[in-house]
């Protein structure tokens, strides 16, 4: 790790090519500015500068963010919403975010997490590992209102 403090418009270069390779938040991008070494007047400087020209914007860190953990990591919209929050994103933008997932996709997605850890255990399923499932699918961040039923339903590993 370089412990040299990096000049603001060395800064400025890393965090375009940053930027330009994928989302990212302007929390994020403030942390690495401070443990570079850049002042905080002057590193407000350098996000206000990536942010006219385009390079971030949380809301497009906010949505892309959903859509990668909710599509790629199954993540539910309690642990998406908590991960966005320690970033430090915008209560309105979260919220905008997470309502644009797709009801339908969410409820198949959960069904088709729970079914696959459900094939796990011995079947019929018994209380045991009810709980098991219940306490994976919250661990996902997923709602009880919506799990329950789905862990409940005998047709659960049924073959399709």
């Amino acid at each position: 790790m370089n412990h040299r403090p990096i000049k603001p418009d060395a800064a400025l270069v890393r965090l375009e090519t940053l930027c330009a390779r994928s989302e990212q938040c302007s929390s994020d991008l403030r942390k690495k500015l401070l443990t570079w070494g850049i002042a905080p007047s002057e590193a407000e400087k350098i996000l206000d500068s990536l942010a006219d020209r385009r390079f971030y914007d949380d809301e497009r860190f906010a949505r892309a963010f959903t859509n990668d953990k909710f599509r790629f990591s199954g993540w539910g919209r309690r642990k998406i919403r908590q991960a966005l929050i320690l970033k430090r994103i915008a209560k309105s933008l979260i919220d905008d975010a997470l309502e644009a997932i797709d009801n339908e996709e969410y409820a198949a997605t959960l069904r088709r997490i729970i079914r696959n850890r459900a094939l796990k255990y011995p079947q019929p399923l018994c209380y045991n590992d009810k709980v098991r499932l219940a306490r994976f699918a919250a661990s996902r961040g997923f709602e009880p209102d919506l799990f329950f039923p789905i862990i409940n339903d005998p047709t659960l590993c049924a073959d399709d």
